[in-house]
């Protein structure tokens, strides 16, 4: 069993699809206005370094729910996890815990040659871009 697979789980059974994280992840990027839309408010709302991280090809740094959190809610994204949550039937902060170790990888996937698209070419962000992020984090990579 991978470490993303122990992530969907929580103590009380509740769990939310890798499918689904990615779609929330997905939504969140949509909603900034794409790639360059989400990089920039996470970096104006505290994220700057871990942002910089996820964008270049190093390792990743990791950032808690609650720095995810703030920087969304501060961002003016805080809606979209609050929206998804309910969806999903699990707690806000369950699904940011989720969301700070999936997007980090979204980020990543995203941005393969360590540069940010120009807002033209990610604007028009299609979700279908990060299908193949779902096999490798949620598929049989344990």
């Amino acid at each position: 069993m991978s470490f993303l697979d122990n992530l969907l789980g929580d103590s009380q059974g509740n769990a939310v699809s890798g499918s689904s994280l990615i779609s929330v992840a997905g939504q969140l990027i949509e909603r900034a206005g794409g790639v360059q839309g989400l990089t920039s408010m996470l970096q104006q709302h505290g994220l700057g370094d871990a942002v910089q991280s996820w964008v270049g090809t190093g390792a990743n740094q990791a950032v808690s729910s609650n720095q995810l959190g703030q920087a969304l809610q501060n961002g003016g994204l805080g809606s979209v996890v609050q929206e998804a949550a309910g969806k999903l039937g699990v707690d806000p902060n369950q699904l940011l815990a989720q969301l700070s170790q999936v997007l980090p990888h979204a980020v990543d996937h995203l941005t393969p040659d360590g540069q940010v698209p120009a807002q033209g070419q990610a604007g028009g962000f299609d979700l279908g871009s990060l299908a193949g992020l779902a096999g490798k984090l949620f598929g049989n990579a344990a």
